[in-house]
């Protein structure tokens, strides 16, 4: 909002190969915080604080270009720390001719799963690790794909000082051999590797009487992994390795680093199916050793949980443990028909998820220095036993039931087990149960009311929570939303929550007032803690 002067139009592509076009987006967000002692509110000086971006993006056949501008000087809680100021963190600029294309300026890319390398934006995560500097991809021939990267990653507002280096080769081989094709076999092979150049720094030089760190300058990470598709099975496998890299997350042990993922799908007539399991062992991988927070991590480990969408199911949500995990997911679904004996008039559809995280087994049987394993090879392994803890465990059931032409029902039943101590530091093992039912009934082709009920009892933490909301959308332009999560357990705090939505064309505008929960906001085993706040907030999105 604060820079949508800035962009008042587009530029239409004309016919021919001088065409150019011009796309981007603005979104701000704005907080007026207001004190409230009741559910812990951070104290501040800014009668306004906002989250603000403003993107610009310039596209032809021969050239692309763009850049991102940031205010944050007055950030929303939670990014007071770091993300403090404003600017122009990123920019770019993508030559392409014929099979390749050369970016220079800030990029984005992902090897694989991420297991080595992978740099994206995420900014309710707070993570924008994108690497300053240059990115070749390449299309030799048919089915043969060659990409080559190199630069220094953003760390908020400043650059690590490391050189991240990389490449990465995927073989199309269902495009080579002509049984394959005919058969519908899809066979991905692919590779990568990836260099960190890191000379220690005085803060990094760790000493006693009688030993002092040697820390490698290089560390190096491979990748290798196949996925065969045919009809409708699908079926990934992957493996991922580290050299030594001493750093704070792992406390500056010489071990090697892990990870082997198996991932196996399949999708015919309304069934669904996903079975995946993965061991990781000391993958953390930055781009700064003395670091911590997300946005120095050269890599991403994905964690094997379903990510809910319903506020109490997304309670106590997962961030995957960098130093090493078992993790284990089951899916299945079905529709069943129309007009059948459990399908009834409209189909009904059923889905069942279970994932499982547990500990690795370790062996910490080395010699230590002082009271800890700096400076050794850390701790053994056996690969297929597991350690003594739990660190996360869910079972989910949902039903969608369309009980009439207008009126659509969604009910879900969750039992969890969430280690806090381990996520969170402090907390022990909460065990919860959780149950969603949510209904939605169309009156007219404009008129829609949507009601939430969500109940979780548990007798760890804060003990049991209450939730409701109801959503009336008035198509195409108006959404009213009220909602209000209420702990009855140990604090019987509300926290109440009003926004009014005006939608037209490209543009979004919010206007709402409530009071907003402590807690972790988590995508993908990447969590960032989100201090309580209260107040009038304010959000606008266009894109163009």
């Amino acid at each position: 909002m604060v820079f949508a002067c800035f962009f008042t139009g587009t530029v239409v592509a004309q016919t021919d190969d001088k065409a150019v076009t011009v796309s981007g987006s603005v979104q701000s967000d704005i907080l007026i915080p207001q004190d409230d002692d009741k559910i812990g509110t951070e104290p501040t000086s800014d009668d306004l604080q906002t989250n603000t971006y403003a993107e610009v993006n310039l596209m032809s056949k021969y050239i692309d270009a763009g850049l991102r501008m940031e205010y944050l000087e007055h950030p929303l809680p939670g990014f007071e720390k770091d993300f403090k100021g404003w600017g122009v963190p990123y920019f770019f600029v993508k030559g392409k001719l014929k099979n390749a294309e050369l970016t220079l300026g800030h990029f984005y890319e992902q090897f694989g799963s991420g297991f080595i390398f992978r740099t994206y934006e995420e900014r309710s995560l707070g993570v924008d690790n994108s690497l300053l500097g240059g990115r070749l991809v390449v299309k030799p021939l048919k089915g043969v794909q060659l990409k080559a990267i190199t630069g220094k990653q953003r760390r908020y507002w400043k650059l690590n000082h490391s050189w991240v280096s990389g490449a990465d080769v995927e073989l199309s081989l269902d495009q080579w051999i002509r049984g394959f094709e005919e058969q519908g076999v899809y066979l991905t092979l692919g590779a990568s590797f990836v260099n960190k150049h890191e000379k220690a720094s005085e803060d990094e030089i760790f000493a006693d009487a009688t030993h002092q760190l040697n820390l490698p300058e290089n560390v190096n990470a491979w990748d290798v992994r196949a996925q065969l598709t045919k009809g409708p099975v699908s079926v990934l496998a992957e493996y991922a390795g580290k050299t030594q890299d001493p750093s704070f997350d792992n406390g500056y042990i010489y071990r090697r680093g892990h990870v082997a993922m198996l991932s196996m799908t399949y999708a015919k007539s309304g069934l669904s199916l996903l079975a995946q399991a993965k061991r990781s062992v000391n993958m953390s991988f930055r781009s700064r050793r003395s670091m911590t927070g997300t946005s120095s991590f050269i890599n991403h480990l994905p964690a094997f949980t379903m990510e809910h969408t319903y506020a109490l199911a997304a309670l106590y949500p997962y961030a995957t443990h960098p130093d090493g995990e078992w993790a284990y997911q089951l899916e299945a679904g079905y529709t069943f028909k129309r007009n059948t004996f459990l399908g009834g008039k409209y189909g009904t559809g059923v889905k069942i998820n279970f994932s499982h995280v547990h500990a690795i087994d370790r062996n910490d049987h080395q010699p230590m220095i002082g009271s800890t394993l700096r400076g050794t090879d850390g701790y053994g392994s056996a690969f297929w036993k597991w350690g003594d803890q739990t660190y996360y465990q869910d079972l989910n059931i949902q039903l969608e039931k369309r009980v009439t032409r207008d009126f659509k029902l969604n009910l879900m039943y969750m039992n969890q087990f969430y280690n806090m101590t381990i996520v969170e530091g402090e907390g022990g093992m909460i065990h919860s149960n959780i149950f969603v039912a949510e209904g939605k009934y169309k009156f007219s082709n404009k008129i829609t009311l949507r009601g939430e009920a969500q109940y979780l009892t548990t007798r760890g933490d804060d003990g049991d929570w209450l939730f409701g909301l109801l959503e009336l959308s008035l198509a195409p332009h108006w959404m009213f939303t009220v909602s209000d999560e209420y702990n009855c357990g140990a604090t019987n705090l509300h926290y109440y929550m009003g926004a009014v939505t005006f939608n037209i064309g490209a543009h979004r505008l919010q206007a709402g007032y409530g009071r907003t929960k402590a807690g972790y906001n988590c995508s993908g085993g990447v969590c960032r803690y989100v201090p309580a706040s209260k107040g009038f907030t304010l959000s606008y999105n266009w894109n163009f």
